[in-house]
């Protein structure tokens, strides 16, 4: 029996050990992935000066903002996840639903966003393998930031100007005890087509606040300005997440961030030391029971009696 037990003990040992060089080597990058059951709702809140288009004056407006992003299965594999992103900005007047119908006048944009991204890195991937037919190309960095982002410049795709500008590392910001990166967008006024068949000029300015273990974008704050080649304005919009965006999010990232120290740091030293242990146990009864004086199995006796 304690040849058997010790035996038992060198196996689990063995495979112990095995689970901490996975978890130090192959688990974190297996765990750093952007998972794929994303579906996630993003509520933001500001004002405006709009264009209106029934008087002709630009007036001043409250502004509610939802942005859904869901992931598309179908297009989805180990490497690359495809995103559909539905954004609804309206009025914020008369309690309006999340998204309105083109012919309410509180309507002041919808649009649907198809793209796909490296879960690894974040950045754009650009193969139809993983787009809608009618997709726009993008490139750089688009709804997250890469697991373990850097205190660097990343690209960060515009969706109006259809090209990927920077994104410059500000410093580090705690909000409600998570440390967050600061990342600042500064788009001066740019030729652009600032609607469907209409070239006019274009400013952004855009500040992002992200977990640098996920990647995830905690808190986002940003400026629009939308003009006519006249200089007539069109939009000039201000929104930032709300605070139950802001709770939510880093709710979440704490979540996965405990997830990851659990799955990267825990596991792996508590499989060692068991592993050690065992290991030692196992040797320790196999060797305890090859020694010299140890006490010889008895065997059973020969020509007993019937």
């Amino acid at each position: 029996m304690r040849k058997v037990l010790g035996w038992l003990l060198l196996f689990l040992g063995g495979f112990l050990l095995v689970v901490a060089v996975l978890g130090w080597t192959w688990l974190p990058d297996a765990a750093k992935r952007t998972p794929l059951n994303v579906d996630t709702y993003t509520y933001l809140t500001g004002e405006a000066d709009k264009l209106n288009p029934a008087t002709g004056e630009v007036e001043n407006v409250p502004v509610a903002y939802q942005s859904h992003t869901v992931v598309d299965p179908d297009k989805s594999d180990d490497d690359v996840v495809a995103f559909v992103n539905t954004k609804c900005i309206n009025i914020d007047e008369n309690d309006p639903p999340d998204c309105l119908e083109g012919d309410d006048p509180r309507l002041i944009q919808n649009s649907i966003d198809t793209f796909a991204t490296d879960r690894h890195t974040a950045m754009a991937v650009d193969d139809a393998k993983y787009l809608a037919a009618d997709a726009v190309p993008h490139e750089g960095l688009v709804n997250k930031w890469p697991f373990d982002a850097e205190k660097k410049t990343y690209p960060y795709w515009d969706g109006t100007l259809g090209y990927a500008v920077d994104a410059v590392y500000q410093g580090t910001q705690d909000i409600d005890g998570l440390e967050t990166y600061e990342y600042a967008v500064d788009v001066p006024e740019t030729e652009a087509e600032i609607l469907e068949g209409t070239q006019g000029t274009y400013a952004h300015t855009e500040n992002l606040w992200v977990d640098p273990v996920t990647g995830s974008i905690i808190k986002q704050e940003g400026t629009q300005t939308l003009k006519l080649p006249s200089g007539d304005l069109v939009l000039d919009i201000a929104v930032v997440y709300t605070d139950e965006t802001v709770q939510t999010n880093v709710d979440d990232a704490k979540a996965s961030i405990s997830q990851l120290n659990l799955l990267t740091k825990v596991v792996p030293w508590v499989a060692l030391v068991a592993g050690l242990l065992s290991l030692g146990g196992g040797f320790l009864l196999l060797r305890r029971r090859n020694e010299p004086g140890a006490p010889a199995q008895e065997e059973a006796p020969t020509g007993a009696a019937v």
